[in-house]
């Protein structure tokens, strides 16, 4: 495994946005004390969601997971942004998993190992998280999933 999370990006082919402004009165992640809370990020790839609708309807598990892996990058932009390193992330403390299904879909947990599996490869243990993989009627744009996280981070100074 690569030594840094840099590498281990490279590795993957995986370059970070830049982190995605808020799109109305909140912000887009927060610190209190070495908690990282991140507000909920979409499956945004350039400015433009990947997927749109339902999973079970419009979209099958293995497009949520890819959704869910873009929200996790997504997470590591903003948390990138607000420490200036991904290197003083000390470890993904929990993840919240939206995922719009029709009322039928059972599978949210498989769509959040999108996002669950990236996160160990990139980040190894520190990567290992507590997680809720929810279904919901609709989330915003019509997004297919929505990812929030609560980051443990080690202070600049250490």
């Amino acid at each position: 495994m690569p030594e840094t999370i840099a590498d281990r990006l490279t590795a993957l082919g995986i370059s970070l946005p830049e982190a995605a402004a808020p799109a109305a009165n909140y912000l887009p992640a927060v610190t209190a004390g070495n908690i990282l809370y991140t507000s909920g990020q979409l499956p945004l790839r350039d400015g433009a969601l990947i997927a749109t609708g339902l999973l079970g309807r419009d979209l099958d598990v293995e497009a949520g997971q890819e959704a869910a892996r873009a929200c996790a990058i997504n997470i590591l932009a903003q948390a990138k942004s607000l420490l200036g390193d991904l290197e003083r992330i000390e470890h993904i403390v929990k993840i919240s998993v939206f995922v719009a299904s029709t009322p039928d879909f059972t599978q949210q947990h498989l769509v959040a190992n999108g996002a669950s599996d990236l996160l160990v490869e990139i980040l190894g243990d520190a990567g290992r998280h507590a997680r809720s993989a929810v279904g919901m009627a609709s989330l915003p744009l019509n997004a297919p999933v929505e990812i929030e996280a609560i980051i443990r981070y080690s202070d600049a100074s250490a």
